[in-house]
């Protein structure tokens, strides 16, 4: 059986802004209707969650943005009449337990803007109006970020500055001893030759 993720939301005179709280999702799909119609649905741990929202009017699906973040996803619909809403959801229906005003980004309507621009943190939006369905859409940012990212700098780094290095410290001292070597034999005849000179030295003056 299926479960409703949290919702928070909030809005100014010409959008709506609708937070899904739910972290780690996989499978994430998320549709906007012009007629006001948001769906969502996401697996996260052993759970699927859905969700279908009514909103109070309709919306421009062209320009609403949204962003599937590690912890939520978020998202700006854009109203498609620039005017205040009552609340979230058309109908008489008492508001679902799950749907909650999100007080951080809250805004009454003699608010000049209610808190100033809003933080998106670097958010990365992406348009409903672009594509039918969201699936997938949180994987090609966490591989551009991870995987990849940790390759370039993790195992060819080690491998280009550790192992050559250690070869070459190693052949330097193969060479150094070679070179010890062959100067040691150098010396030891040059001190035999000097020996003969004295001794042929020493029998002439005898």
């Amino acid at each position: 059986m299926s479960r409703h993720p949290e919702v928070k939301w909030a809005q100014r005179e010409d959008k709506v802004f609708i937070t899904v709280v739910l972290a780690d999702t996989k499978d994430a799909k998320v549709n906007l209707a012009p007629e006001g119609v948001f769906t969502f649905s996401a697996k996260a741990g052993q759970h699927e969650y859905d969700l279908k929202l009514e909103l109070f009017d309709k919306v421009n699906v062209e320009e609403s943005k949204i962003n599937i973040g590690e912890r939520s996803i978020f998202c700006i619909l854009e109203k498609a009449e620039a005017k205040w809403w009552s609340k979230l959801l058309s109908g008489d229906a008492k508001t679902p337990h799950y749907v909650k005003v999100d007080w951080d980004k809250w805004a009454d309507e003699d608010d000049d803007a209610g808190p100033a621009d809003l933080d998106m943190g670097g958010m990365d939006f992406s348009k409903f109006g672009d594509m039918g369905g969201m699936g997938g859409m949180g994987m090609p940012g966490m591989g551009g970020m991870g995987m990849p990212g940790m390759g370039g700098m993790g195992m060819p780094g080690m491998g280009g500055m550790g192992m050559p290095n250690m070869d070459e410290f190693m052949g330097g001292d193969d060479e150094d001893t070679d070179d010890e070597g062959q100067e040691t034999g150098a010396t030891s005849k040059a001190a035999e030759a000097v020996s003969e000179e004295k001794t042929e030295g020493a029998a002439a003056s005898t």
